[in-house]
């Protein structure tokens, strides 16, 4: 009935079978950022935001994310994730800044780590405004992508931005 990978004959949700897939070594990169004020800028590099460290928090809570994704992305596959890592950087941007949140998710399995690269630094970027609210609640969280991807049947990926 139906030609889409994820309806089964009579058009109902299901997962796809990954098991006659090759296990590869496969990592996805994603990125997201948020736009901040300088004034919350100057409180977390002066130590000053009253719940801690927003990027360490931010990294522990992308790390759980990922190894969540299949809890809450219904036809993810739950996987053996081999890492996850992150990089936060900070631009200059109209007298305020933007910080660059990026994830890196590895495994060596039958399916890509797309999805938990994305929900790392969605959750990241999520854990850091809950971080900050208190001192700058005009943050936006700006787009989230895929950087990145190897390995798998379609090969290598690199966003073109």
């Amino acid at each position: 009935m139906s030609k889409f990978s994820h309806w089964n004959e009579k058009g109902r949700p299901k997962m796809v079978d990954i098991s006659q897939k090759d296990s590869t070594k496969r990592t996805a990169v994603a990125q997201s950022s948020i736009l901040l004020k300088q004034e919350l800028y100057d409180a977390i590099q002066n130590a000053q935001i009253k719940k801690g460290d927003p990027l360490q928090v931010a990294q522990i809570a992308g790390i759980m994310a990922a190894k969540k994704t299949s809890d809450i992305i219904p036809m993810c596959h739950p996987i053996q994730i081999t890492g996850v890592d992150f990089h936060f950087e900070y631009k200059e941007v109209n007298n305020a800044y933007e910080l660059i949140i990026q994830a890196e998710v590895s495994c060596k399995g039958n399916t890509g780590v797309e999805m938990e690269a994305l929900t790392a630094v969605t959750a990241a970027a999520l854990t850091f405004y809950d971080m900050c609210k208190a001192v700058d609640k005009s943050m936006v969280i700006k787009e989230t992508f895929l950087a990145k991807k190897t390995g798998g049947k379609n090969g290598d990926y690199i966003a073109v931005k």
